[in-house]
C-alpha cells in the first residue's frame, strides 16, 4: 500500500514538473502556483540542487508565469532547509529583478525584502549585499531600479564599513543618468532615511533630498514631497527650519503644476510632520498660495484639504488664522470657474462650522452654502446637502431652516425640470440629515407636490423617494403621513396622477409589508380596475402582479384573481395581455 502511495506521489511530481515545461501558458501558470507542493515532495536538498537551478533557467517565460514564480519564491525559506540555506533563493530572484516587465521586478523585490529578514548578519554581508551591489551597478536600468527597494532592509544589520559602501551606492542611484532610476531612488529615499543614523540623515541624506527637489524631471521632483514627510519625522524643529523648509518652499512654488499638486495632496501629512510652530510661520502662507494657484487641479487638491488643515492648526490661533488668512481664499474658491474646485470645496466646507462657531458660521459661511446650493453643478449641490448635519449641530435646525430652506424650495419649484429633478433626488438624503419632524413640517408637502408634476421624470423620481423615506422614518410614519395622500390621488381627474398612485403602491408595498398592503393599499388598486382609461386598467394588472407575492394566498384567490379574470375579458387588447400575464405569474408563485 505504501509503495502504491509512493508511486502516486512520484507520478504527481512528474506531472507537475512536466506542466512547468508545457507549451500551454495556463497550465504552466497553474503549475508555478503549486511550486511549494513540488518542493515539499522533493525535499529541501533536491529543491536546492535540482528545482532552483531549473527555475533560474526559466526566466524567459511569460510575464504572468514569472510573477507567480517571484511570489512563490518569497515563501520558500523553510522549503530549502531554513535560514541556513535561504541564500540559495537569491539567484532566481536576482534574475527576476532584472527583467523588463515592471510587475515582475516589483514582485521579485518584494520577495527579496521578505527573505532578507531570514538571513543572519553574516549571510547578509556574504550573499545579500553582493547581490544588491550587482543590481545597483548593473548596466541595464532595470536592475538599478530594483536595487533601490533593497537598501532599507539590509542597511541596519550590516557593519559600519558595509554601511558606508551602501550609502555611496544609494547616492549614485540618486544621481543616475536615467530618470526612471532617479525616480525609483527618490521614491525609496524616505524609507531609507528611517533606517539611517540621525547624523547621516542630516549630513548625507538632506543634500540628496535637495538634489531630488531640484531635479530636471518633474516626475522625480514630485516624489520629494512624500520623502519630506518621512524626513521631517526624524528631525528636531530647529533642524527642520534650517535644513528642510527651504527645499519644501521651493517645491511648493515649483514651475510644474504636477509637483505643486503633490504638495497640495500631501499637505496635511506635511503639516502633521513639521508640527504646529512651523505650520503657523511657514505652512499657512504656502497653503494660501496653493488655494490661489493658477492651475485648477492644484486648487481642487488644496480645497479638499481645507477642513483637515484648519482642524490641525494650533488651538490658540486656529480661529484667527482661519478667519484672517484662510477664509478670504475660501470665498474666492466658492465662486471658482472650475466645477472640480467648487465640488472639492463643497465636500469639506461644512466642516468649518464647528471650528468657526455659530456667529461666524451664520455671518460668513451660510452665504457660501447658499451660493453653492444654487450652483449649476449637481456635484456641488449634492456635497452641500450631504454635509448639512455639520452646520445643523452648530447653528441649530431653526436657523438652518430659515436660511437654507427657502433656497431648497426655490430650486424645487424651478422652471427647468432638470433643476427640480436634482433637488428631488437629494430629498431622502436631506431628510436623513434634518429628521422626521423637520421633514413633516417643511418638506412633506413639497414631496407630494412632485408626485403631481407635469414632467414624468419628476413624478418617477418622487415615487422612488417614497420608498427611501419609509426606510428612514418607518412604516407607522408611512401609514399616518404618506399613504393616505397617495391613495387620495386615485380619485384625481387627471389620469396621469391616478397612474402615479399605482406606481407609488408598487414601491411602497415592498417596504410596508403584507399587512399594510392588504388593508390600506389593495382595496384602492382593486377599485381602479373599473377606471374608464385603458392605461389605468392595464397598470392595475401590472400592479397586482407586482404586489401579488407580498399578499397571502387567500387574498389572492378571493380578491385579486376575480379582478384579473374580469380584466382578461376587457375590450382593450393591452388590458387583456397584461391581466393574462399577471394571472400566469401569480399562478406559478
Amino acid at each position: 500500500m505504501s509503495v502504491a502511495n509512493g508511486d502516486d506521489s512520484l507520478y504527481l511530481i512528474a506531472t507537475l514538473l512536466d506542466e512547468l515545461r508545457n507549451e500551454d501558458v495556463q497550465l504552466r501558470l497553474n503549475s508555478f502556483k503549486k511550486l511549494s507542493i513540488i518542493a515539499l515532495a522533493l525535499g529541501a536538498e533536491r529543491t536546492r540542487s535540482e528545482l532552483l537551478p531549473f527555475l533560474t533557467d526559466t526566466i524567459y517565460y511569460e510575464d504572468e508565469v514569472l510573477v507567480a514564480l517571484a511570489e512563490q519564491l518569497g515563501t520558500f525559506t523553510m522549503l530549502v532547509g531554513g535560514p541556513e540555506y535561504v541564500h540559495c533563493l537569491l539567484p532566481p530572484l536576482e534574475s527576476l529583478a532584472t527583467v523588463e516587465e515592471t510587475v515582475v521586478r516589483d514582485k521579485a523585490v518584494e520577495s527579496l525584502r521578505v527573505i532578507s529578514q531570514d538571513h543572519s548578519p553574516s549571510d547578509l554581508e556574504a550573499h545579500f549585499v553582493p547581490l544588491l551591489k550587482r543590481l545597483a551597478g548593473g548596466d541595464w536600468f532595470t536592475s538599478r531600479n530594483s536595487a533601490c527597494g533593497l537598501f532599507s532592509v539590509c542597511y541596519p544589520r550590516v557593519s559600519g564599513a558595509v554601511k558606508a559602501e551602501l550609502g555611496q551606492y544609494f547616492r549614485n542611484l540618486c544621481s543616475d543618468d536615467t530618470p526612471i532610476v532617479r525616480r525609483a531612488a527618490a521614491s525609496k529615499l524616505g524609507e531609507f532615511a528611517q533606517a539611517l543614523e540621525l547624523n547621516y540623515v542630516k549630513e548625507e541624506l538632506i543634500p540628496l533630498f535637495c538634489s531630488i527637489a531640484s531635479d530636471k524631471q518633474d516626475s522625480v521632483r514630485l516624489l520629494a514631497v512624500k520623502t519630506c514627510v518621512h524626513i521631517a519625522q526624524l528631525l528636531s524643529q530647529e533642524d527642520m527650519e534650517t535644513l528642510l523648509m527651504p527645499a519644501l518652499s521651493q517645491i511648493a512654488e515649483d514651475k510644474s503644476w504636477r509637483v505643486r499638486y503633490m504638495v497640495a495632496d500631501k499637505f496635511t501629512e506635511l503639516q502633521k510632520a513639521v508640527g504646529s510652530e512651523i505650520t503657523k510661520t511657514d505652512l499657512v502662507p504656502v497653503f494660501q498660495n496653493l488655494m490661489n494657484d493658477c492651475e485648477a487641479e492644484v486648487r481642487a487638491a488644496a480645497s479638499q484639504k481645507v477642513k483637515e488643515f484648519c482642524e490641525n492648526l494650533p488651538a490658540d490661533c486656529r480661529e484667527n488664522v482661519v478667519m484672517t488668512q484662510i477664509l478670504p481664499c475660501i470665498k474666492e474658491l466658492a465662486s471658482d470657474t472650475n466645477h472640480h474646485v467648487k465640488s472639492a470645496l463643497a465636500s469639506v466646507i461644512m466642516g468649518l462650522s464647528p471650528i468657526l462657531g455659530k456667529d461666524n458660521t451664520i455671518e460668513h459661511l451660510l452665504p457660501l452654502f447658499l451660493a453653492q446650493l444654487k450652483d449649476e453643478c449637481p456635484e456641488v449641490r449634492l456635497n452641500i446637502i450631504s454635509n448639512l448635519n455639520c452646520v445643523n449641530q452648530v447653528i441649530g435646525i431653526q436657523q438652518l431652516s430659515q436660511s437654507l430652506l427657502p433656497a431648497i424650495v426655490e430650486l424645487a419649484e424651478d422652471a427647468k425640470w432638470r433643476v427640480r429633478l436634482a433637488i428631488v433626488e437629494y430629498i431622502p438624503l436631506l431628510a436623513g440629515q434634518l429628521g422626521v419632524e423637520f421633514f413633516d413640517e417643511k418638506l412633506n408637502s413639497l414631496c407630494m407636490a412632485w408626485l403631481m408634476d407635469h414632467v414624468y421624470a419628476i413624478r418617477e423620481a418622487a415615487t422612488s423617494n417614497l420608498k427611501k423615506l419609509v426606510e428612514k422614518f418607518g412604516k407607522e410614519w408611512a401609514c399616518a403621513t404618506i399613504i393616505p395622500k397617495v391613495l387620495a390621488m386615485s380619485r384625481d381627474p387627471n389620469y396621469l396622477y391616478r397612474m402615479t398612485t399605482l406606481f407609488c403602491v408598487n414601491v411602497l408595498s415592498e417596504v410596508c409589508g403584507q399587512d399594510i398592503t392588504t388593508k390600506l393599499m389593495l382595496p384602492t388598486v382593486l377599485s381602479m380596475a373599473g377606471d374608464p382609461v385603458a392605461n389605468i386598467r392595464f397598470n392595475v394588472a401590472k400592479s397586482l402582479q407586482k404586489i401579488g407575492p407580498i399578499l397571502d394566498n387567500s387574498t389572492l384567490q378571493s380578491k385579486v384573481r376575480p379582478i384579473l379574470e374580469k380584466l382578461t375579458q376587457d375590450q382593450d387588447v393591452d388590458v387583456k395581455y397584461f391581466s393574462q400575464e399577471a394571472l400566469t405569474v401569480l399562478s406559478s408563485t
